[in-house]
């Protein structure tokens, strides 16, 4: 049972915004605005309706903003108990105050994710819903955004729920029949029965999990690294992605010492572009650091865009380069196609013609990126799992439903087979929230934003 009161600023920055939010849940929240606000009394007022008027301070009457009152009465709120939320000007000073009063009238602070926290634990919304709404916040395309809300609105719940509907079924069958055999009625359970059943299920929970590599996508981006060695256009590159000037785009070889990060949106799915020191000896302690960093990002990266200069020929460090991305994801660019050419281009099986001073080549390479990665693939209505802490409970339970199955094939007796078959169907019910500890809701929750 949650007693206290809690309370938090519910939009970004204060100071930044035209308007601010701050929302307060619990038995007392109605109890606590009053003793602060100016105007009707909050009390008597109807779940679902705004109130105009003023914050003041009760000891000395002096009012600080003037605001609207949001009333949402238990049970129809977020968080199933009765929530409150003031709409006041988005001064970082105003709205700080306005929270204070409410903190030393009654309320505590609330602690990062506890209004969603809240709702889960008062049976408002499922565990994967809860995770949805810091997916949401965090997407960077509209495919990625669309993927959360599929999990706000319970489509991986339902999901989940109807694999776990079909695996109990099974279990239940096979109870009935170590109970109670006598009943001639019922259908026996035997591994022949037995058998299909549940290879009919492991083979959705697989397609499931095949499925989440494209959620993963969508929902996380791909690490790009854009390499090659100074001065072949690698920040030009990173520009002409972005459609900005980001980084700085000079002559002068070494330029970019550091690795410069970015984003863009390609037929639905994030790139984390990072545009990379470039890669040679150097005797510069500075650029030189910078270098090595960019080593560890190939280590790291999930598509390699390999920029060489076609009006030079192939360098040893052009060759290093391609020898080190050699197994990876790997797009390879030749830069300066309005040159003259000198690379010869019969060493590469594949590779696209780029010219950053004509702005030519991007469309073709965005195509080959998509194809790379099969975007097309995203257009559908598939309901995807992406995250991360989903995909492991899934592998668990796929691996319980194997062995059952191979128990089976191996003539092992019912009542051994249940076993693994129901731990298949307690580790999906974690994704959903259901048998999760206590310690790992406290871990998930702690990763939300403030106010949320």
């Amino acid at each position: 049972m949650i007693s206290d009161t809690i309370a938090a600023i519910a939009t970004g920055t204060a100071g930044t915004n035209a308007i601010s939010i701050i929302r307060i849940s619990g038995s007392e929240a109605i109890d606590i605005v009053n003793k602060i606000f100016k105007g009707k009394n909050l009390t008597t007022q109807k779940s679902h309706t705004i109130q105009y008027g003023r914050i003041k301070c009760p000891n000395t009457n002096v009012i600080i903003d003037e605001v609207l009152v949001m009333l949402m009465r238990s049970p129809r709120s977020f968080t199933t108990e009765d929530v409150v939320e003031i709409n006041c000007h988005g001064g970082a000073f105003v709205t700080k105050r306005i929270l204070e009063l409410l903190l030393t009238h009654g309320a505590r602070h609330a602690h990062a994710g506890e209004f969603s926290k809240r709702a889960f634990l008062n049976g408002r919304i499922g565990l994967s819903e809860a995770e949805a709404i810091m997916d949401i916040i965090e997407a960077k395309s509209n495919h990625a955004l669309e993927l959360a809300m599929d999990s706000l609105d319970g489509k991986v719940t339902k999901l989940i729920d109807r694999l776990r509907s079909d695996i109990l079924d099974i279990i239940a069958h096979i109870e009935v029949n170590i109970d109670y055999p006598e009943y001639d009625e019922i259908e026996v359970i035997t591994t022949e029965i037995l058998l299909p059943k549940s290879i009919a299920i492991y083979e959705k929970m697989d397609h499931l999990l095949q499925t989440a590599k494209t959620g993963q996508l969508i929902k996380n981006g791909i690490k790009t690294a854009i390499i090659g060695r100074p001065n072949v256009g690698k920040s030009s590159l990173l520009n002409q992605l972005m459609r900005e000037e980001k980084a700085i785009v000079t002559d002068i070889a070494g330029t970019t010492r550091d690795i410069i990060e970015g984003f863009v949106n390609i037929g639905g799915l994030t790139l984390n572009l990072i545009d990379t020191a470039g890669i040679r000896k150097t005797n510069d302690i500075i650029e030189s650091i910078g270098v090595e960093k960019s080593k560890k990002v190939i280590e790291k990266a999930e598509l390699i865009l390999l920029v060489l200069d076609s009006s030079e020929i192939l360098t040893a460090e052009d060759k290093e380069l391609l020898k080190l991305t050699k197994n990876k994801n790997r797009i390879t660019i030749l830069n300066k196609s309005d040159l003259n050419q000198k690379l010869n281009t019969s060493d590469f099986q594949k590779y696209i013609p780029t010219s950053m001073t004509k702005e030519s080549g991007i469309t073709q390479l965005e195509n080959e990126i998509k194809s790379l990665f099969e975007i097309t693939d995203i257009q559908s209505n598939e309901t995807f799992i992406s995250n991360s802490r989903h995909i492991a409970k899934l592998n668990q339970s796929i691996l319980a439903i194997k062995n059952a199955i191979d128990q089976m094939k191996n003539n092992m007796p019912i009542d051994i087979v249940e076993i693994d078959l129901r731990n298949s169907w307690i580790l999906l019910g974690e994704i959903n929230g259901r048998g999760t500890s206590a310690e790992l809701i406290d871990e998930l929750f702690t990763k939300f934003c403030l106010g949320k």
